[in-house]
């Protein structure tokens, strides 16, 4: 049943209350901001420093005057542990256990790269220092032909050179990533994008590769090459390309695991064929990994030298035929010399191991410039203007600026 409300009623009823105003703001008090984790400042670098030294008096102290312990290996673990230590307690007290454990945790890291750089840099200076005396013009372009081992008194004598062994390098990792990239990256584009049944018992065969020691190369090679057809610079190759051939494997497949899925699923969905998005839509992406699997291939074969021993035998001229006679080899021409008792010899080993640093560092330089994003884009770019400047020369008849 429904209510009948009165004019009398509708008069009778008080007017709602007028609305209250809002209370004024207040006023916001300035609050401390969050220290984030990576705020680094100076004064934080004044702490490390500091903490530092005291950890190094500390030890100092601790080795020198309390125990009777020593040893230069023992002195920077005690060290790197007090620092750690004290380094925690200290940004703790300041700013907190989550700032404290990312300090922490950054000074471990940096101290795990510096004892992976400090040999590096040590053996490129111990290489410097004692090659660079040889370094030049004529040690990269003269050969062994001819130089005397022992020069009698008043003799003059030639003076050895290694560009027989540059180019039996050369030679020889030319032909070993001639082989064994394409068929590492072949192996790996089965094992990734193919499979099959043969999946397994392929990458077992890989895995053990990867163990196999690099005279057992040699061995292999040497029973079923070197027997039949002699020495040679192409049997060096084969051995080599031996040993390139599971880390080039291994390094592409772990790369083209992390390729998304998504542009396979988009190059299928477009009606392409699966050879089709492997060659211009998987290996494309993973271009700069495939690269740097490569180059920790030729990493591991450029410095080889036992398999040489039973392969290529060393020669003292230049061999410009791979297949066929004795070639030299930096490597082998380094441990030839290095171990002999003369010290000529020994200098002129050193001499070598730089130039194959030098040599190994400049291909590596330019494989990274030639594999950069950078270069392809400006030859991208370059092409699609030269197709602009003919499309518009074929209907405008000049060309577009």
């Amino acid at each position: 049943m429904t209510a009948i409300v009165t004019p009398a009623e509708v008069e009778a009823t008080p007017p709602p209350p007028p609305p209250s105003e809002p209370p004024p703001p207040q006023p916001k008090t300035p609050g401390r901001r969050p220290l984030r984790p990576r705020d680094f400042k100076p004064v934080d670098a004044a702490l490390a420093a500091a903490t530092l030294l005291a950890s190094y008096c500390l030890v100092w102290v601790v080795f020198n005057e309390l125990t009777l312990l020593s040893g230069a290996f023992g002195f920077i673990v005690l060290l790197a542990v007090v620092f750690l230590t004290l380094y925690y307690v200290l940004n703790r007290q300041l700013y907190g256990r989550r700032v404290a454990a990312d300090r922490v945790t950054g000074a471990l890291l940096t101290l795990g790269v510096m004892a992976m750089l400090t040999p590096l840099v040590l053996l490129v200076g111990f290489i410097f220092v004692k090659g660079i005396k040889l370094l030049s013009w004529h040690l990269l372009t003269a050969t062994q032909n001819g130089v005397l081992e022992v020069c009698a008194r008043g003799q003059t004598c030639a003076k050895p050179g290694v560009f027989h062994a540059i180019i039996g390098t050369l030679q020889q990792v030319g032909i070993a990533v001639a082989i064994g990239v394409p068929l590492g990256i072949l192996t790996a584009i089965f094992l990734n994008e193919v499979g099959g049944r043969f999946t397994q018992p392929v990458r077992v065969m890989v895995t053990a590769m990867s163990g196999l020691p690099a005279i057992v190369a040699g061995i292999f090679v040497y029973s079923i090459i070197v027997v039949h057809f002699k020495f040679s610079g192409f049997a060096g190759g084969i051995a080599l390309a031996i040993l390139l051939l599971p880390t080039v494997t291994r390094g592409t497949e772990e790369v083209l695991k992390i390729v998304p899925d998504e542009l396979r699923e988009a190059s299928s969905a477009l009606g392409a064929p699966q050879w089709r998005t492997v060659w211009s839509v998987v290996l494309p992406t993973a271009r700069s990994g495939i690269m740097t699997a490569v180059l920790l291939g030729i990493a591991v074969s450029v410095g080889e030298t036992a398999p040489l021993l039973f392969t290529v035998f060393g020669a003292n001229s230049t061999n410009w035929n791979p297949f066929s006679g004795p070639q030299a080899s930096l490597p082998l021409l380094i441990y030839q010399s290095v171990k002999s008792t003369q010290h000529a010899d020994v200098a002129l080993g050193y001499a070598a191991a730089l130039v194959l640093f030098l040599m190994v560092f400049f291909i590596f330089m330019l494989a990274r410039i030639l594999s950069s994003p950078w270069l392809s884009n400006k030859a991208r770019s370059r092409a699609s203007r030269k197709m602009a400047n003919a499309a518009a020369r074929g209907v405008g008849g000049g060309p577009v600026n």
